[in-house]
């Protein structure tokens, strides 16, 4: 009788978890007027609820790279919510159009903001978030994005960033006015990164008093976190490259260090 209560409850096991997955659904939303279309992901086998991430794409749009991105956080515990930038969930595929509709949003900080933080209000309400623990995670222009949201001090715990732009779009912040601890894991060789950018960036956190980490990798470009980033470089003739082992090495960073923060 024990062996077969066992057996059962092995059976109800393994149906229970063939039926656990990563969803991701579509989420309607607006900024003021602007309609936009985000997608949140999360695994469905947690019942409790857990910390929030909000993902901030390249400047390509919401891409293949982003989803695989949100649904790599989704395994690791939290609920992702993948940010519309754009609005009506826009994408583009060449360089010229999207240096146009990111610059759009970078030349405009009160707009940049309206949109992150309509993002961030959407994640929070999910049922699966505990909103007291929301990180940010960006790529690119969405590492821009990031950390411009967090020199502005946005209500999050933790904010990492990919092979992040570091012009800033927003004031110096003021002492004790930064939030969120920050890792900024970039290529030591990314020519769209420019050094006077890094000295400028320290000098702003540390005035601030910013609890801040940056890390550079040799040898790595622009956007080392996409599989897609080598074609699209040849493509478009951009220094752009997939560097597997960086990607490995900085994406277990950066899950240290939003665990470090968000799951406390």
């Amino acid at each position: 009788m024990r062996t077969m209560i066992a057996g059962a409850f092995c059976a109800i096991a393994i149906v229970a978890n063939a039926n656990a997955a990563i969803r991701e659904e579509p989420v309607a939303y607006t900024d003021g007027e602007t309609a936009m279309k985000g997608f949140v992901v999360y695994d469905d086998a947690i019942t409790a609820k857990r910390p929030g991430i909000v993902i901030v794409h390249e400047w390509w749009g919401i891409t293949k790279h982003i989803h695989d991105e949100a649904q790599k956080f989704a395994e690791q515990g939290y609920t992702a919510f993948i940010a519309d930038m754009f609005g009506d969930g826009k994408t583009v595929d060449n360089p010229k159009d999207a240096n146009a509709i990111s610059g759009s949003v970078m030349k405009n900080p009160t707009a940049m903001a309206s949109r992150f933080n309509a993002a961030r209000d959407q994640l929070a309400r999910q049922a699966s978030v505990d909103p007291q623990h929301v990180g940010a995670v960006g790529y690119c222009f969405g590492g821009a994005v990031v950390l411009n949201m967090a020199r502005a001090g946005a209500d999050l715990g933790a904010v990492a960033v990919f092979h992040a732009l570091l012009g800033p779009n927003t004031p110096a912040p003021a002492p004790g006015t930064v939030k969120a601890k920050i890792l900024i894991l970039n290529g030591a060789d990314d020519p769209f990164v420019k050094r006077e950018q890094y000295d400028a960036l320290k000098k702003d956190f540390d005035v601030a008093k910013a609890d801040y980490r940056i890390i550079e990798y040799p040898g790595a470009v622009h956007a080392f976190t996409n599989p897609e980033a080598t074609e699209l470089g040849k493509k478009f003739n951009l220094p752009l490259r997939y560097d597997a082992k960086v990607d490995q090495e900085a994406e277990a960073e950066a899950a240290k260090f939003l665990a470090a923060d968000l799951r406390k």
